[in-house]
């Protein structure tokens, strides 16, 4: 069966068989996680498990996608509609720098660039769910200072494509090559600083 053909059936446990295939994902990676360690570590049989998500991945896909909905979520969430603009910049920079260099954001990172060769349709799902969400929530923001006569953008989608991708510069690509794992709060707000400098240097108004 495909992860197209396959379809999500919730029930009382859903979230129990979600958390399992979270941790065992992250410690086996999507080719090592066996469907007996995902119900094992769940607290359930492999019985529920398919009859919830019948195809591991579907499941890898569903909780990358919960993952990062909850982490678009809270970075947009944080943001003031009437701050400035460098601000409202900075504190989304912040959080998706901390998510691309979470063990979650890394991790769901390689397994997905490793696996997205053999199953396209894991690839599309996780783009969705990942850099494709990151541009939809971003441009909502970005529109709101269009609008305030504050930045100059005439494609969104590149806009907010390019934030994205200044949040992964040095760290994320140190971390996910293994040549460190840990940064100092000042690492990352020297980064978290470079975007919106970058950005607002391409984007802003100029008065």
């Amino acid at each position: 069966m495909t992860a197209q053909a396959a379809q999500i059936k919730k029930g009382r446990k859903f979230d129990q068989v979600l958390e399992g295939a979270r941790v065992v994902f992250m410690r086996d990676g999507f080719e090592g996680a066996s469907v007996d360690d995902i119900a094992r570590a769940a607290g359930v049989s492999k019985a529920t498990l398919y009859s919830y998500v019948p195809d591991k991945r579907l499941l890898f896909s569903e909780v990358a996608r919960i993952e990062c909905n909850r982490q678009a979520s809270a970075a947009i969430e944080v943001i003031d509609p009437d701050a400035p603009v460098d601000e409202a910049l900075r504190m989304i920079a912040d959080r998706v720098v901390r998510f691309f260099l979470s063990d979650f954001g890394t991790q769901m990172f390689r397994i997905c660039v490793a696996e997205a060769y053999r199953f396209p349709e894991l690839g599309q799902r996780f783009y969705d769910s990942g850099p494709a969400l990151l541009r939809a929530r971003m441009g909502v923001v970005l529109e709101g200072y269009i609008e305030r006569g504050v930045l100059e953008i005439d494609d969104l989608h590149m806009a907010a494509s390019h934030f994205g991708e200044l949040c992964k510069s040095d760290l994320f690509v140190r971390k996910l090559c293994g040549v460190a794992t840990d940064f100092s709060e000042q690492e990352i707000a020297k980064v978290v600083a470079s975007v919106v400098r970058m950005f607002l240097a391409r984007y802003a108004v100029r008065t």
